[in-house]
C-alpha cells in the first residue's frame, strides 16, 4: 500500500450546487482548478463541508471520481467516506479506491454514539476491509461522540490508519495525540482558528473550511508553520482570523457556499434542511473576506 505524503492546507471543498441543489459538475472542475493554482496541498472531497450527508450514494461517488479526474495525480485526493453504519462506511471506502482516491477520511459516527471500544471494532473493521489509507475524523460538535486520545492512538497502531483529523476544539487534545502518535501517524487539525498553533506544535497539516475561501493565504500560512517561522505564520493567521471565525457564523457549509458564490466561482445552492446564509450574517462574512484581501472593498 503506497502511502501518500501529505501535510499543509487541505481544503474540505464544498459540493457546489445548483439552486435546485443538483450537483453542479462543471462549477466543481472550476474550483479544483482555483485550489491547484492557489497551491492548495490536497484535496477532500465530499467530507462534511462537501455535504456528504444529503448526496446520495451514487452522487458521493461520483463527485469522488470527477475530483480524481480533474485533479490527475498533481495532489493528493482524499474522499470523504464516514457513516454510522459500518458496514456502508466499508462500502463507500471501496467506492473511493476503485475511482482512485489516494486516501480517505473516515468521521466517528454520527447518532448511535458508540463507546471507545466500540469505535475501535468500527475503525479497525474498515481498516481490514479496504486496503486504502484512512485518515479518522473526530468532530463529537457534529456526531455526538467524541473519541478520546488515547483511543485514536490505540488505532494508529494499524497500519492503514495514517492520521486523525481532530475537530474537537481542544489545542491541549492535538497537542497529546502529537506528543503521542507513533511514527508515520499525522495529526491535522480540523478546526481552523487553531491550526496555526497546532501546526508549530507538530502538526502535520490542516482540512480546512477556511481554505475554500483563501487558499493562497491558507497554503502560505501552512507552509511557513511546516518551516518553523512561527513569524510569518502568525501574521498570516492573524489576516485570516475573520474567516476562522465568520464561516461557522451558521452551520457549516452555509457561509462557505455564500462566500464562494460571492467570489464568483459557484452558485450559492445548498441541499435542504440546509437554506442559504441568513442576510444579517452576510456584512460579517463580507468584512472577514474583505479582511483576508479574498474580496475587494466594493464587492
Amino acid at each position: 500500500m503506497a502511502i501518500p505524503q501529505m501535510t499543509g492546507s487541505m481544503v474540505a471543498l464544498i459540493t457546489p450546487m445548483k439552486a435546485d441543489g443538483a450537483v453542479d459538475f462543471p462549477a466543481l472542475l472550476g474550483l479544483i482548478d482555483f485550489h491547484l493554482a492557489a497551491g492548495t496541498d490536497a484535496i477532500v472531497a465530499v467530507g462534511t463541508t462537501g455535504e456528504s450527508a444529503t448526496l446520495t450514494v451514487d452522487e458521493h461517488i461520483a463527485v469522488i471520481e470527477a475530483t480524481v479526474r480533474a485533479v490527475a495525480g498533481r495532489v493528493p485526493v482524499i474522499a470523504g467516506t464516514g457513516a454510522n453504519n459500518t458496514r456502508e462506511a466499508i462500502e463507500l471506502a471501496q467506492a473511493a479506491q476503485s475511482v482512485g482516491a489516494d486516501a480517505h477520511l473516515s468521521v466517528t459516527p454520527y447518532y448511535n454514539r458508540p463507546t471507545q471500544a466500540g469505535l475501535i471494532a468500527h475503525f479497525s473493521a474498515i481498516a481490514e476491509a479496504v486496503d486504502l489509507p484512512m485518515i479518522l475524523y473526530n468532530v463529537p460538535g457534529r456526531t455526538g461522540v467524541d473519541m478520546q486520545a488515547a483511543t485514536t492512538l490505540s488505532l494508529a497502531a494499524h497500519p492503514r490508519i495514517i492520521g486523525t483529523k481532530e475537530a474537537s476544539g481542544s489545542l491541549e487534545r492535538m497537542q497529546a495525540l502529537i506528543a503521542g502518535a507513533p511514527s508515520g501517524f499525522a495529526v491535522y487539525s480540523g478546526d481552523d482558528n487553531l491550526t496555526c498553533a497546532a501546526m508549530l506544535a507538530g502538526a502535520a497539516g490542516t482540512i480546512s473550511v477556511t481554505a475554500n475561501v483563501a487558499p493562497a493565504l491558507m497554503h502560505a500560512m501552512t507552509t511557513a508553520a511546516l518551516h518553523g517561522d512561527a513569524a510569518t505564520a502568525e501574521a498570516l493567521d492573524a489576516q485570516l482570523a475573520g474567516l476562522h471565525r465568520e464561516l461557522f457564523c451558521q452551520p457549516n457549509p452555509i457561509p462557505a457556499k455564500w462566500a464562494m458564490a460571492a467570489l464568483g466561482l459557484a452558485e450559492p445552492g445548498i441541499r435542504l434542511p440546509l437554506l442559504p446564509l441568513e442576510a444579517p450574517f452576510e456584512t460579517q462574512v463580507r468584512a472577514a473576506m474583505r479582511q483576508a484581501g479574498v474580496l475587494a472593498g466594493s464587492a
